[in-house]
């Protein structure tokens, strides 16, 4: 058993031998096989190394909970689940590479998806492809379900989406420049689909807001970079009076422990949807107070018992806190568990009938129900902006967003992409 080849269930057995024999075998044999054994195998392809591997490991810890919360009540669909993960490393090529190989040679009938836009775009490929159903956990760039033209019929986005922050990060930070008379901002992003797609996403929105706002230099670090030194020096250099950003989970939490050195947030307000993560926040050494955060996952919002008894249980679990990226995992098996009822099956194209426009009770949503609606992405999600602290609750004074303003904008936004 490698790091890169684990597999949660009661019954571990090794990969079959022979890729090559095993790509010739038709799916559907393998399928029946693995329904006569009371049994359905779940393919998740994530990252489970290097700087970003808290997107996998708080995502397959949340699989676990679900999953044994599932086949304790008997299943998918009167089948066990047996849970087969392994590590892309982040890479577009091996995440397709793995996805077929989880199909094609494992036997998965169901794929989740926890791998970051950087490689989930090329998941979605192979879904459309292989037919199987697909939930995507982690992605967040919005043209992934947005766009028809990249839509599949089999795949679903179970995740926040970029648009969504934008909208209300948007209105949240224009509220703020406006009180603090804030024109000057800088960006810094990661230099990838999800950094340039959703920093582009929320200026707009911001200028929506608040036409005034002068973006004056714009910073884009590799995914994973160990060292920000340039990209704190530009910002030092520039002398925005705010910056916004999309760095999350380790490359936040490493540029914030290197900007404290230069007490760069001394002269500068810090705008980030991904700040509020606690592993993220539990990482920066001396958590700067005010800097302006996202909610990400946090046990008092939305403010539901079924929210903080989930989070409770999660952290005497694993002795750590679960992220944005967990409670998204942990609605996807949800959402599979209802779709498997209404539909009475796990064949991909009646599940996906069954997922559309499907609302469930959810502890992460406005009111405690979440829907994924007719376009396959999530909505009605908790979603706010507040600012940090350095003790829990971590994030305080938090304004939840206004769906119904989220709706309207999102729409307008869509006929402007040609979306619609």
């Amino acid at each position: 058993m490698t790091k890169t080849d684990q597999r949660i269930t009661l019954r571990r057995r090794p990969l079959l031998a022979g890729a090559a024999a095993a790509l010739a075998t038709p799916f559907v044999a393998r399928a029946q096989g693995t329904a006569k054994s009371g049994t359905v195998k779940v393919g998740m392809p994530t990252i489970l190394s290097g700087a970003i591997a808290l997107l996998g490991t708080s995502q397959r810890n949340a699989a676990e909970m679900e999953i044994e919360r599932i086949n304790a009540a008997g299943g998918l669909a009167g089948r066990k689940i047996e849970l087969v993960v392994r590590d892309s490393k982040g890479q577009p090529q091996e995440a397709a590479r793995v996805v077929r190989e989880l199909v094609n040679t494992d036997g998965c009938e169901i794929i989740m998806d926890a791998e970051a836009s950087s490689a989930a775009f090329a998941v979605q490929e192979v879904i459309r492809d292989l037919g199987v159903l697909c939930i995507h956990t982690s992605s967040e760039t919005s043209s992934l379900t947005a766009d028809p033209k990249l839509r599949v019929a089999t795949a679903f986005r179970c995740a926040r989406q970029g648009v969504h922050d934008s909208i209300v990060g948007g209105s949240y930070a224009a509220k703020v420049a406006d009180a603090k008379k804030w024109t000057k901002w800088a960006t810094c992003s990661p230099d990838y689909a999800y950094g340039h797609d959703t920093t582009t996403q929320f200026l707009d929105f911001f200028k929506h807001f608040k036409p005034d706002v002068e973006i004056i230099t714009q910073a884009w670090p590799k995914l994973g970079a160990p060292d920000f030194t340039e990209v704190i020096t530009k910002l030092i250099q520039a002398k925005p009076q705010a910056l916004f950003s999309l760095l999350y989970a380790g490359d936040l939490s490493a540029f914030i422990n290197q900007a404290n050195v230069y007490a760069l947030f001394s002269n500068m307000a810090m705008f980030d949807p991904n700040m509020g993560d606690y592993p993220v926040l539990t990482a920066v050494k001396s958590l700067p107070a005010g800097i302006y955060s996202g909610t990400r996952y946090l046990e008092n919002f939305p403010d539901l018992p079924a929210n903080a008894a989930w989070g409770e249980a999660y952290r005497k679990r694993f002795n750590q806190f679960p992220t944005n990226w967990s409670w998204q995992n942990s609605t996807a098996w949800m959402l599979a568990e209802a779709a498997a009822k209404k539909a009475g099956s796990l064949d991909a194209k009646k599940m996906s009938e069954a997922l559309t426009g499907l609302t469930i009770d959810c502890p992460f949503g406005v009111g405690g129900k979440v829907t994924m609606r007719d376009d396959h992405t999530l909505v009605n999600y908790a979603v706010g902006w507040g600012r940090t602290t350095p003790k829990m609750p971590y994030v305080i004074d938090i304004e939840a967003g206004d769906w119904k303003q989220l709706y309207e904008l999102e729409a307008a936004w869509k006929k402007q992409m040609n979306y619609t």
